[in-house]
């Protein structure tokens, strides 16, 4: 379901399935723009304001839906607007009765959380001039059509450091959705993370092919736990891995929120989203009239992602660890992705002090040493 970006540089389509659907990510997006120069400004009270939004999961997944969810009450919060929302649409032409429905309902903005919706949502931009559409995860945009999504690697990064402190076992499982770009970066950076306080960690990846089955990603953390690791982590939607390693007597990476009280023996920590101030600033433009089609890609600087508290399950000097890397990303002196950096085989892939661009980053089809999976194509 999910995730990212239209569009300033054209790279080489990689065509991928992604947050909950097939995924595509090429380019390099850019900071919110300002307005456009020259168009005229509507402004619309809070009063008359509705906004709306379409999820693939439901409301109650503990995962990425609830993020979400609560990037809407948030919103509702701080600015007083009515918004409405959809859950469980399917990634089909649904979502686009779906959205008529909505702006039937008066709305005049629309988020779209699932990466599916992307060619939906465009399309129904273009019919719909008047009202503004967000869309989550994706590369297209239209002139009253944005694109955003987070840096969520850099806080999978943070969780690695607390999982490559706690194993006893140097061997950490990761429960994966698909093998495409997103995913496999942030495999990489967590893999990073890990390895930059215990370089014997390995990470053992294995596929589920799903989004949201919480069954089928609890039976994959539970094959991995038979298989020795001692910890689990995830990129996952639902809490399936964080209890396969409560009851295993494991610990646990969660993802997309906190996820302490599904595992409250196992879980350490997680990346985690804070959709609230995107939604709010950008229901705020709609609102003012200086809503201007963008493609965002910010991290832990603008604060849309975060690293969940640490809980007692954490090891001891995590805490530190996890604060002097923070500071460093913060700062830039920690880039994550700079070399040298190697892949599987122990080929360098990105040679010492060169970074990683986001077009690269946002096309990672390679593992970085220290991961065992295989990268299948879609």
């Amino acid at each position: 379901m999910k995730k990212l970006i239209s569009l300033l540089l054209a790279l080489t389509l990689m065509v991928s399935l992604a947050g909950c659907g097939k995924k595509v990510e090429t380019e390099e997006p850019k900071e919110t723009p300002e307005a456009n120069e020259g168009t005229e400004a509507t402004t619309i009270a809070a009063e008359d304001m509705i906004v709306g939004f379409i999820y693939v999961g439901p409301i109650g997944d503990g995962g990425y839906t609830f993020a979400h969810d609560q990037g809407r009450l948030y919103l509702e919060e701080q600015l007083g607007v009515k918004t409405i929302y959809k859950e469980s649409v399917p990634e089909t032409q649904e979502v686009e009765q779906e959205i008529r429905n909505m702006i039937d309902q008066g709305a005049k903005a629309i988020f779209a959380t699932s990466f599916g919706y992307m060619e939906y949502v465009e399309k129904i931009s273009k019919e719909y001039p008047e009202v503004k559409f967000f869309h989550c995860s994706g590369y297209l945009s239209t002139d009253n059509m944005a694109n955003y999504f987070g840096r969520i690697y850099q806080t999978r990064y943070l969780s690695g450091i607390v999982a490559g402190l706690k194993t006893e076992t140097n061997q950490i499982g990761y429960v994966a959705a698909f093998p495409i770009p997103e995913v496999v970066r942030g495999i990489n950076a967590f893999t990073l993370g890990a390895q930059s306080v215990n370089p014997d960690v390995v990470v053992k990846v294995t596929w589920t092919s799903t989004w949201y089955d919480p069954a089928k990603e609890k039976e994959a953390a539970i094959a991995l736990l038979d298989g020795g690791v001692d910890i689990i982590a995830q990129h996952q939607d639902t809490t399936g891995p964080q209890q396969a390693a409560e009851e295993r007597g494991a610990f646990s990476i969660g993802y997309n929120t906190d996820m302490s009280a599904m595992a409250p023996k196992a879980y350490m920590t997680a990346p985690i989203w804070n959709w609230g101030p995107y939604y709010a600033a950008q229901t705020q433009a709609v609102m003012d009239g200086t809503f201007a089609s963008h493609a965002y890609w910010e991290g832990m600087s603008e604060d849309i992602v975060r690293l969940a508290p640490l809980t007692a399950n954490a090891p001891e000097g995590a805490q530190a660890a996890v604060d002097a890397a923070t500071a460093q990303i913060l700062d830039g002196t920690e880039y994550i992705f700079e070399g040298p950096i190697y892949d599987q085989a122990g080929e360098i892939k990105v040679a010492e002090g060169v970074k990683m661009t986001d077009q690269e980053m946002l096309s990672f089809d390679w593992f970085v040493k220290g991961v065992e999976g295989k990268i299948e194509k879609q």
